[in-house]
């Protein structure tokens, strides 16, 4: 009947009835989940439960294997004796004020993770500003130098000056830090054989000096604490001006080698300059000679007067005459000769003839 009374009724009842019947059903597992949740804590040995929640929990099909455990699980299910309305609200009160406690200890939790966060910003805010106040005494004091004396040796003396001062601050910073944290150590250390010594004599504390003992401990050891990161930034500072240092180092090396070879460069374009100038002074003079010599060549051509052409094969003439003698006179020198060397040779037999007789 109930099956024909839904199929009479109309789509967007059934709808509707589908939509509360769903968000009954919500709020009965919710239900069943915290009280579920409160029998756990109060039994959480219980066979029964186990046993209820493991039927529900199972696949259709296993629950058909069961059958057998149907008699033992209605016999455990019949010792239930259901919740009264008063029961009910003191589990939800008791479930809200958990979850009140529960969200307290979120927004504690959260409010000292945003406090902490807020340390680390300002921490970061102060080394940020150190950093620039840093960056700002480096530029002012090193570059400014560096650039107005580019490639000077002094300029690179004052920066390795500038890191040894820093390193120096530095190192004594971190070694007075790690003297007082020596100190704060000693001193707690102090106080806690104080203490131990005060309780095995049975001497007891007043709980309010015991609880500002225990404040002033906290305040020491949150002392030691941020000294120690102090310490452990100071080495990470340290560190990284080392690195900083060993980069400049390395650059100011090879700013040194470059600054040598071109130290050496500028000499041998120097000695280059010397000798041009020293060819070039010598072919100026080679010049001004010319130049004299020129000018008397010029002086001799325009002084230079051709002879007439009557007289110039005038003298072509005799000296055409003057070789034909020449050329003839060199015969009869010749011929003379050779009757010379006849007339010795012939004088050297009368001579020998003569010996003889």
């Amino acid at each position: 009947m109930a099956e024909r009374g839904l199929a009479a009724l109309p789509l967007p009842q059934l709808r509707a009835q589908l939509r509360e019947a769903r968000h009954a059903n919500a709020l009965l597992r919710t239900e069943v989940e915290m009280f579920e949740k409160w029998y756990c804590k109060m039994e959480p040995c219980s066979p029964s439960l186990r046993l209820l929640s493991e039927t529900h929990d199972a696949p259709p099909e296993l629950i058909q294997t069961r059958g057998r455990y149907k008699s033992k699980l209605h016999g455990a299910t019949d010792y239930f004796v259901s919740l009264t309305v008063e029961q009910k609200c003191e589990l939800a009160e008791r479930e809200l004020t958990e979850m009140k406690d529960e969200i307290q200890r979120m927004n504690e939790d959260s409010e000292q993770t945003l406090q902490n966060l807020e340390a680390v910003i300002e921490e970061a805010n102060v080394w940020q500003t150190d950093v620039k106040k840093a960056i700002s005494d480096f530029e002012k004091d090193i570059i400014s130098t560096i650039s107005s004396k580019k490639g000077s040796i002094i300029a690179s003396e004052k920066l390795l000056r500038y890191m040894e001062e820093k390193n120096r601050q530095r190192d004594l910073l971190r070694e007075k830090l790690r003297l007082k944290n020596y100190l704060l150590k000693g001193y707690k250390k102090k106080l806690q054989q104080q203490l131990r010594q005060k309780e095995q004599m049975g001497e007891t504390l007043h709980e309010v000096r015991l609880q500002q003992l225990q404040v002033r401990n906290a305040q020491y050891q949150e002392k030691i604490d941020e000294k120690n990161e102090e310490l452990l930034q100071l080495k990470l500072t340290s560190g990284k001006t080392v690195q900083v240092l060993n980069f400049y180092r390395r650059k100011l090396q090879d700013a040194m080698e470059t600054s040598m070879s071109l130290m050496k460069d500028i000499s041998q374009r120097k000695e280059l300059l010397e000798k041009i100038e020293r060819e070039a002074a010598l072919v100026e003079e080679q010049r001004a000679e010319a130049e004299i010599v020129n000018q008397q060549l010029q002086k001799q051509l325009s002084d230079y007067g051709v002879p007439p052409v009557l007289s110039y094969m005038q003298k072509k003439m005799a000296v055409t005459d003057l070789e034909n003698s020449l050329k003839a006179w060199e015969r009869k020198v010749a011929v003379a000769e050779m009757s010379l060397q006849s007339y010795r040779r012939a004088w050297n037999q009368v001579k020998m003839s003569g010996n003889q007789h």
